[in-house]
């Protein structure tokens, strides 16, 4: 396999991860001093061992390792940017998780009896599924498993709680997703030309073929993933009908418009809309949190953490397990 095809799946995965887990954005951490060797990061007067710490990286090494059929890690990346940045969401989400809990505990937002008893069987599930390898590489407990999923189902509980008011009614015309051709040019004289080439019947295909500077030419976009100036020009378009030249920052679009309404495509963009909305919703509240909660980070104990590839440990199943068991 060419080495920029693995790059461009590494580069999906690294995405992948990113939004994986919480839904909210990366929790910020200072590097200090003061630590034992098991401790990972603390904030206020709560720690992150590393034996939890290996529980969200192996998990998250393992569940994206295959997912391209090839396997990533079998791969030279520069500066070994692939475990460098898996290890950093591991411990962006952990520490998100964990302000997470503190917000919960401020807003009187716990786990009832039942949730409780949930994560229990969660826990005793998936520590049960570790072969002895994994249980010896992670150093966990059945009970470190259990405060994991305490952490992360508090986490979670306050997420749901704290956007339960979101709107949750968006358009067909918000969330509409069309299908086009498009060309993208930087050069002026490039753009008349093919202005001029498109006004004299030329196909619009063949006129791409030969001038178009964008990665595709075959698109389709919603109204927030493109310039606002070829939002306003697209989706007024009816089907095969060409725009004119589309002036933006640093260059020119021209949109062959295919299909002005892709019901599928429309459909799973109401729910990334949705999505959004939660996550700016949570933010207005979370964001102003942080800045009122200290933090430390051990750089010196989490700089020696290798990824670990052996065989032996392929566990992937902590959080498949937590919504199997936890789904409230």
């Amino acid at each position: 396999m060419k080495r920029n095809k693995v790059r461009a799946m590494a580069a999906a995965l690294l995405m992948s991860i990113a939004v994986s887990g919480c839904k909210i954005g990366n929790t910020q951490i200072e590097v200090s001093s003061g630590f034992t060797g098991s401790e990972v990061f603390k904030i206020k007067d709560e720690v992150c061992t590393l034996s939890e710490a290996k529980v969200f990286l192996t998990n998250y090494q393992n569940i994206y390792a295959d997912m391209y059929g090839v396997n990533l890690w079998k791969h030279k990346f520069k500066d070994n940017e692939l475990e460098k940045y898996v290890k950093d969401i591991t411990v962006s989400q952990l520490a998100q998780i964990m302000a997470m809990d503190f917000l919960a505990e401020e807003k009187d937002i716990s786990l009832t009896e039942e949730e409780q008893g949930k994560i229990k069987e969660a826990a005793k599930a998936y520590y049960d599924s570790l072969n002895d390898t994994e249980k010896e590489y992670m150093h966990v407990s059945e009970g470190d498993i259990e405060k994991l999923y305490e952490r992360y189902g508090l986490a979670n509980k306050l997420y749901t709680q704290l956007t339960g008011d979101v709107n949750a009614e968006v358009s067909d015309d918000d969330a509409r997703v069309m299908e086009a051709d498009w060309i993208y040019v930087t050069d002026e004289n490039v753009a008349n030309e093919v202005q001029n080439q498109l006004n004299n019947g030329a196909d619009f295909i063949s006129v791409a073929g030969t001038y178009n500077e964008a990665a595709e030419i075959e698109v389709s976009f919603g109204r927030n993933d493109v310039p606002k100036e070829v939002e306003q020009v697209a989706f007024s378009l009816e089907n095969n009908q060409v725009s004119g030249m589309i002036p933006v920052d640093n260059g020119w679009y021209f949109i062959k418009c295919i299909n002005n309404y892709n019901q599928e495509l429309t459909d799973a963009n109401k729910s990334v809309i949705l999505d959004q909305r939660r996550k700016e919703a949570f933010d207005d509240v979370y964001s102003e949190f942080l800045k009122k909660l200290p933090s430390k980070f051990n750089d010196d104990v989490w700089k020696e953490v290798k990824i670990e590839t052996d065989k032996k440990i392929t566990t992937d199943s902590f959080f498949k397990t937590y919504e199997k068991y936890c789904n409230w």
